[in-house]
């Protein structure tokens, strides 16, 4: 009973979370903050793709080494 459940977050902890970042940036600068959130992801998996099309070696490039 005296489990301590690291990581669990409950309905009270999100409540308090969201009023938290409502005083912090007020409601006229969340939208700002999740398209800005929302950009960097779509930025980092759009880098991701380009990294793996540059790992993956051409077909006339392994011809050549054949």
């Amino acid at each position: 009973m005296n489990t301590i459940l690291l990581g669990f977050i409950g309905p009270w902890q999100i409540g308090l979370i969201v009023a938290i970042v409502l005083l912090l940036f007020g409601g006229k600068k969340i939208p700002q903050l999740m398209k800005g959130i929302g950009s960097g992801i779509k930025e980092f998996k759009d880098g991701m793709k380009e990294g793996d099309d540059a790992a993956k070696p051409d077909d006339k490039e392994t011809e050549k080494l054949s």
